[in-house]
């Protein structure tokens, strides 16, 4: 086992990596911007070092100024949490060459799965069932073009290969927009991503957004740790998730999730990941796949008792995984609201000073945070400050939990989401389960136009 880790993030997951390495008795070393100097994860490090101002591309996104942390602390792993560096092949790529341990997969697994041309490719090859569409980059040739949409049929959406985040996405319903479409997309994906490459896929008009989590150790063997649903999302931003993904035959899942557990040992995947899909008319299509730990990972944790990130640690130092897929036992139901610093009602970012925090609590709530009173929540990250995980033994159950929970929540100084979580909560469609990936932006939509 590892003696100390650096943890290359900012946030709620740099506190849940670094409450994973206490339970596993490991120090840890967490690289910090001059904007997070306060954070609670760098006062609890066995050692904090700067690596530069508060612009992610001047700190979090130094390469050059984590690694010189990691040699000159003696770490010998770097864990990267999600976002920032976490899915950057070159990133892992140098981990390795320095001779330490990237908390992940293989450089070239991260490589092979974010390019989502060849990642779908891949796909095809392990039998994921996939959505219909090319799986080549176009070449942007008008007549090639023409010909891959009237194959496909409209609509159909045109996809940066390199992209993510709802970024590089156009949906064309009409045959003699597509050339264009095509052409502008690339030029985003340039100027976004550093790579031109596009392609084609069906669009789907009223999906659902579920998604596999897996996890594989270095010895060749990989489980599926269940289902999740985060299909409650605006501008393709998860606001709601939950586990298991509700009214989905149990077959149907595990079906797709075995399919999942062969493509990871086809392709010596090793790490947790997570395969999303898109679901209608009971079918999955895969999308895409993230090579990293999720946001959302609690909910799966809530409903198997299993610890993804303490996993994610053996796994690389090179133990094998400690349950088998019979092992894997899924039991109640979770749902998690991302609390963002953000006006409820316009949902542009609310930065500021914490004046007073109010923590929920009680049976079955999990509160993950970093924020505390007099936190000043910074204006150059993401505006996630908290996240509230209820579980109980149904869905109904969580859902009430979710409700007592948020009441008692009290995040003063700043505006946040939280109102429009209880909206939700009470919402018809979201208490039926099954809405679609559209649903949340249509109503916000009806409520703005009716104000």
């Amino acid at each position: 086992m590892f003696e100390k880790i650096l943890i290359a993030n900012r946030g709620e997951i740099a506190l849940r990596v670094q409450r994973a390495c206490k339970a596993l008795g490991i120090k840890t070393v967490v690289v910090f911007s001059e904007a997070d100097r306060d954070a609670v994860y760098v006062r609890d490090a066995d050692q904090a070092i700067c690596i530069g101002p508060p612009p992610s591309a001047k700190s979090y996104l130094n390469v050059d100024a984590i690694l010189s942390a990691a040699l000159a602390t003696g770490a010998q792993a770097i864990h990267p949490g999600y976002g920032f560096l976490s899915e950057n092949a070159k990133f892992a790529e140098r981990v390795e060459a320095e001779g330490l341990v990237f908390i992940g997969p293989r450089s070239e697994t991260i490589r092979l799965m974010g390019d989502k041309v060849s990642a779908k490719q891949a796909m095809v090859r392990a039998d994921v069932p996939c959505v219909p569409g090319y799986t080549k980059a176009l070449s942007g040739d008008p007549g090639e073009i023409r010909e891959m949409t009237q194959s496909i049929g409209l609509p159909v959406i045109i996809k940066a290969a390199g992209g993510g985040g709802g970024r590089g996405m156009r949906v064309v319903y009409d045959e003699v927009d597509v050339v264009a479409a095509v052409a502008a997309t690339s030029e985003e994906a340039r100027l976004a991503f550093g790579q031109p490459d596009v392609y084609m896929e069906k669009y789907l008009r009223a999906p659902r957004h579920v998604e596999i989590q897996v996890i594989a150790d270095t010895h060749g063997k990989a489980v599926w740790l269940g289902a999740r649903d985060c299909s409650m999302q605006r501008r393709h931003q998860k606001v709601i998730e939950e586990a298991p993904a509700p009214l989905i035959a149990p077959e149907k899942l595990s079906e797709v999730g075995q399919r999942c557990v062969d493509a990871c040992e086809a392709m010596g995947y090793v790490g947790a990941g997570t395969f999303e899909f898109l679901f209608e008319n009971g079918e999955f299509y895969f999308i895409e796949m993230n090579t990293r730990v999720q946001v959302e990972h609690p909910v799966t944790e809530a409903v198997t008792g299993f610890d993804i990130v303490v996993e994610q640690i053996k796994i690389a130092a090179g133990e094998k995984l400690s349950i088998s897929q019979e092992m894997v036992d899924s039991r109640g139901h979770a749902i998690e609201c991302r609390v963002n610093a953000e006006d409820p009602k316009t949902l542009l970012p609310s930065p500021g000073k914490i004046t007073s925090l109010r923590v929920p609590g009680g049976p079955g709530i999990r509160f993950d945070s970093h924020v505390y009173p007099g936190y000043v929540v910074p204006p150059f990250y993401d505006s996630m400050v908290a996240k509230v995980i209820a579980y109980g033994k149904t869905r109904e159950e969580a859902i009430r939990r979710m409700r007592v929970a948020l009441s008692e929540l009290e995040i003063e100084g700043i505006r946040t989401n939280i109102p429009l979580h209880m909206a939700l909560l009470h919402d018809a469609a979201f208490i039926e389960g099954g809405a679609d990936i559209h649903y949340l932006e249509e109503k916000l939509k009806r409520e703005r136009e009716a104000a």
